[in-house]
């Protein structure tokens, strides 16, 4: 470890210490003092400034945190997801699908595939599996899962933008696509449901889940920073995402635990969607 990033750990350490003991102004000056150090923000000083309701919330979260954060838990991530956050949401996408619209797929988009929990549940659905994930160590643990048949380290909105530009055969749409855990990463959405757009056969399924917060929290918001440093979305805006990629017809619309953080339920939504 250099001594500036050593400095910078000391320094984002010593803000944790002031945010747990509840001293919020001097561990968003320390935080801003890591933004300073490191504009790329692998910290994640940025979103956790705002989520004390100290700061300007970014649009979304910092693509250097979000790789940092999940190549450091790739290699217990499972465990840790589906243990000890009882996060289930491949498994009721899973369930859903083979009850209501098992396919078979001919092209699976699989954004922030993580280390392929959701590929696993859908192999059986899908003649062809397409993963994304900005950890290249998620990426490694998905393709010894071998649920894949082309993997990408990249982020989802910029994935979504190349591909839909690419004239190679093998860059074609997709008629099922899938983000689970990927929008409490992302506030404003646009962006990301225009790439599904772009990249969806006229006979595609979008399956997705999201994070909320209750009504007085949301604050009228379409989008809002958690305590958590995650975004919760309104059921309202992502009823208008939806509209705006051309999913309009809502098959399932569902109020779900999407896991747990600190023992406590974080309620979201899982949605199924497709066009008319």
């Amino acid at each position: 470890m250099s001594k500036n990033d050593q400095i910078l750990a000391e320094t984002y350490n010593k803000a944790l210490e002031f945010e747990k003991s509840g001293q919020r102004e001097k561990a968003a000056e320390l935080y801003a003092k890591c933004l300073s150090m490191d504009p790329s923000d692998m910290c994640g000083a940025s979103v956790r400034i705002a989520s004390l309701g100290l700061g300007e919330t970014p649009l979304k979260a910092p693509d250097a945190y979000v790789a940092t954060l999940f190549d450091q838990h790739a290699e217990d991530f499972d465990d840790i997801l589906t243990g000890q956050l009882q996060y289930a949401v491949p498994m009721q996408v899973a369930e859903y699908l083979a009850e209501n619209a098992p396919g078979p797929y001919q092209r699976m988009l699989d954004l922030g595939c993580g280390t392929g929990l959701s590929g696993m549940m859908l192999l059986d659905m899908c003649v062809h599996a397409t993963g994304v994930d900005l950890s290249e160590n998620m990426i490694d643990k998905a393709d010894e899962r071998a649920c894949y048949d082309e993997l990408f380290i990249n982020e989802a909105v910029h994935f979504l933008q190349e591909w839909s530009k690419g004239q190679a055969p093998e860059h074609q749409p997709f008629d099922l696509l899938v983000a689970t855990d990927v929008l409490p990463y992302i506030g404003t959405l646009e962006n990301l449901f225009d790439g599904l757009k772009a990249n969806a056969t006229p006979d595609a399924k979008l399956v997705f889940s999201a994070e909320t917060l209750p009504k007085d929290m949301m604050e009228g918001k379409d989008w809002h920073i958690t305590p958590n440093q995650r975004f919760a979305h309104s059921k309202a805006y992502l009823q208008t995402m939806c509209e705006r990629a051309g999913f309009s017809q809502i098959t399932h619309f569902q109020d779900i635990t999407v896991r747990l953080e600190q023992g406590s339920p974080i309620p979201g939504y899982l949605v199924v969607a497709q066009t008319p």
